[in-house]
């Protein structure tokens, strides 16, 4: 998860909070009116769980941060999101996508959801 805050117009992350891809069959079976397709892989799909996700929240907030985004990558795939993305995807945050071709790193990308569930490409800049 990104951590950070909302400034200018623009958000600023200043911690990168790794968590466990909790992604299971129960999941999959959880979301499969979303996409019928999604297997019970970690290689292809993820998930985090909602007791870490409320954790991570309550820790952000007791510093003075907020969870702005979500990162993940896409094995031998783009750095586009796809349409699961767009359908577990919160307006409010940005997604970080890094596509990992071959087992290199390839693009990074970061996305954001309008309010007609649409993914517009965000600037990344690198701040001191």
């Amino acid at each position: 998860m990104l951590l950070g805050t909302l400034e200018d117009g623009g958000k600023r992350v200043v911690e990168v909070v790794p968590t466990e891809n909790s992604w299971d069959g129960s999941v999959a079976e959880s979301f499969a009116q979303i996409s019928e397709r999604r297997a019970a892989s970690k290689q292809r799909s993820f998930s985090i769980a909602p007791a870490t996700l409320f954790a991570v929240q309550k820790e952000a907030r007791d510093r003075g941060l907020g969870i702005i985004g979500i990162y993940h990558s896409h094995p031998d795939h783009s750095a586009t999101p796809s349409e699961f993305d767009r359908a577990i995807a919160w307006p409010e945050y940005s997604y970080i996508i890094v596509s990992v071709l071959q087992g290199q790193v390839g693009e990074f990308l970061s996305w954001t959801l309008d309010d007609d569930r649409h993914f517009y490409p965000e600037t990344v800049l690198q701040v001191p």
